[in-house]
């Protein structure tokens, strides 16, 4: 299975006013684990940046000026993409972004039900507590101390340590396709049981076993346990 942990900064809260995507980072994962493909891209938004979205993440108007427009990177974008589900914390915001630029780049949209929304599942499995990505970071103890200012690919890289936690730990199918015997490794399918190599001692006591017996003699020929 391949998922795609995404984010965005952005210009602002709404791309119908206008507000733009100016980086994007994202990683793979296959069956849960991190392949070490990564797409990092600055993006020129085409407009100023205002003073309150600088705050968040640093990105000004002199080093975007000279970054790539989205159209110029679109596909690169929706090739590392493919059709992969998205992980994104608060999905619903970086989703309405990139299907506003995918809009006006003249390409197809990416249906809402491709996200796999981690703050939806955080606000479930922990209601009324601290949800941010900085707040489960402290949860579970995933280390962001050299988040100082918002970047997509290192929120990206800590959302998918959180995203392992939220699911069930770092090995979300208690490790059993790392005791394949000859099958298809990690997430594989045909892992199976081997013999024991010693059959386990009856815990079966002798009068036990005759009880069990008497009883069964006294059900008739026809008795289930007969035939």
């Amino acid at each position: 299975m391949r998922e795609i942990v995404l984010d965005t900064e952005t210009t602002g809260l709404d791309p119908t006013t206008g507000d733009r995507i100016v980086e994007i980072g994202a990683l793979e994962l296959h069956n849960h684990v991190a392949t070490g493909r990564t797409y990092h891209q600055y993006i020129n938004p085409q407009r100023a940046m205002p003073a309150e979205a600088f705050a968040v993440h640093g990105l000004g108007d002199e080093f975007l000026r000279d970054q790539p427009v989205f159209t110029d990177v679109v596909d690169a974008f929706i090739d590392f993409v493919g059709d992969a589900k998205l992980v994104i914390h608060n999905a619903s915001f970086d989703m309405r972004f990139i299907n506003a630029e995918l809009e006006w780049a003249r390409r197809p949209a990416i249906p809402l039900e491709r996200a796999v929304d981690t703050l939806e599942i955080a606000r479930r499995k922990f209601p009324g507590a601290g949800n941010s990505l900085d707040a489960l970071c402290r949860r579970f103890g995933v280390n962001n101390a050299a988040r100082t200012l918002h970047g997509a690919l290192l929120d990206s890289e800590l959302l998918a340590e959180v995203y392992l936690e939220l699911i069930g730990g770092r090995q979300p199918d208690f490790g059993l396709a790392a005791t394949t015997r000859g099958g298809t490794g990690a997430g594989g399918t045909d892992w199976a049981p081997g013999p024991r190599p010693r059959p386990l001692a009856s815990r079966l006591t002798r009068a036990e076993a005759e009880a069990h017996e008497a009883f069964v003699a006294d059900l008739g020929d026809k008795a289930l346990w007969a035939r």
